[in-house]
């Protein structure tokens, strides 16, 4: 089941209150921890990181030969290698139409300015490992890269007994440079200052425990992130024409990947939210992962019912949701007042997991709130810019006094004495 409350302007907010704390918590004992791991590597090196790798994860690091890569490959069954390929030609085609070129033009003083794009030189990407097989982040982290023109792409995953044959396929179809069978915070500790036959990379991307996103935090500045991403998230936008069937579907998706993933739906119509309470209760019936999704319900799902769609909207912006997917009418009435969320899914037939999996856009998304100033995960994300600026005597001294000027009110006597010299 799923509560059911009516906004009035303080109930729908305590709800909301209480559900934001889900992930504000930080564990100081796992900070410490992070801490003195990122030190002993930073300071010891390759040594360090198999000393905890043999603590943690009983063996020492590796790195994964290419013909491995292969021989899961053809390991895989055909439809997954297929479904695998397709999703990669989706997001690669989404990419390149997103893709920023170098470019320069004539200013209006006469010189030569533009900027020039450049891919990062190396990326890491972090993969779990374990239970959590998840080939599609695979995809979603590494092909955007490789579209920006990333020079080498470095992926971690712990060194299980058996690495999974289906993020390995993903790998390979990827382009994956190079598979260092290593995990945890030592991994991402590696990768941040460089550790053996382990590369110092430029940005580090990917989900983690933990642990790996306590040492994401620790090593940004050191090198960028993606983000440290929190629970998963779906809110839903629907009106008394959206099949509740459809919606208690959407929801349960998201309530599926842990305890602590909140679902959300807001409507204007009590009796669709009713509806879509008797669906979760039917649907959970025979799914596998029912004790998670009644949780993640039951603490952090909620369904509010609103006076209109323009309060849904406005409650939507606020929440600022991974997620957000708008079942009216006409969804994209509503489209232009949408302000703040990860990814947008319109109409009934743009579920979540269609993102996560097939359509292009990527799936890596900000998360609890952060969607009000982060954006996803995309070829931006592994791109670097430059300023150029060219210009000739006869550009520079037409505006020469106006610099000199700027520079002796800013008492900054070098940098007017740069442009006196030229012209005396």
């Amino acid at each position: 089941m799923i509560p059911i409350i009516k906004a009035d302007g303080a109930a729908e907010r305590r709800q909301l209150n209480a559900m934001r704390g889900r992930a504000a918590e930080k564990n100081a004992d796992i900070e410490l921890a992070v801490q003195a791991v990122m030190e002993k590597v930073r300071a010891e090196g390759l040594p360090a990181v198999e000393r905890y790798s043999l603590q943690f994860d009983r063996k020492a690091p590796y790195e994964v030969p290419k013909e491995r890569l292969d021989e899961a490959y053809r390991a895989c069954p055909p439809e997954l290698t297929a479904a695998l390929e397709h999703a990669a030609r989706n997001i690669r085609d989404y990419n390149e139409k997103l893709l920023v070129r170098s470019a320069e033009w004539t200013s209006p003083d006469g010189g030569q300015v533009g900027r020039i794009v450049r891919g990062l030189s190396r990326v890491g990407i972090y993969v779990p490992g374990g239970t959590a097989a998840y080939p599609s982040s695979v995809l979603m982290n590494a092909v955007p890269a490789k579209v920006a023109g990333v020079e080498e792409i470095v992926m971690v995953t712990p060194p299980t007994e058996n690495l999974s044959d289906g993020v390995l396929a993903a790998a390979k179809i990827a382009g994956v440079d190079r598979i260092i069978a290593v995990g945890g915070a030592q991994a991402v500790a590696a990768l941040t200052f460089g550790a053996g036959f382990i590369p110092k990379v430029d940005k580090l991307v990917g989900p983690g425990n933990a642990y790996v996103a306590a040492a994401k935090r620790l090593a940004y500045g050191q090198l960028d992130i993606d983000m440290v991403a929190g629970p998963s998230e779906v809110l839903v936008i629907a009106d008394e024409a959206a099949d509740p069937k459809y919606i208690a579907a959407d929801l349960l998706s998201q309530a599926e990947h842990d305890r602590l993933a909140s679902a959300v739906l807001l409507t204007d119509s009590e009796g669709l939210a009713r509806a879509v309470d008797g669906e979760i209760v039917r649907q959970t019936g025979y799914l596998s992962r029912s004790e998670i999704m009644e949780a993640s319900l039951r603490d952090f799902g909620c369904a509010i019912v609103c006076g209109n769609l323009g309060q849904c909207v406005e409650l939507a912006n606020e929440i600022a949701p991974e997620h957000l997917e708008i079942v009216t009418r006409a969804p994209r009435d509503l489209l232009p007042t949408v302000k703040n969320a990860g990814a947008v899914f319109l109409g009934a037939y743009t579920p979540e997991p269609l993102g996560d999996y097939l359509a292009g856009p990527d799936h890596v998304l900000p998360t609890s709130g952060t969607a009000r100033f982060f954006s996803p995960l995309s070829v931006d994300s592994f791109l670097k810019t430059m300023s150029v600026l060219e210009f000739s005597r006869e550009a520079l001294k037409p505006i020469s006094r106006e610099i000199i000027t700027l520079a002796q009110a800013e008492k900054l006597t070098a940098h007017a004495n740069s442009i006196q010299v030229r012209f005396e």
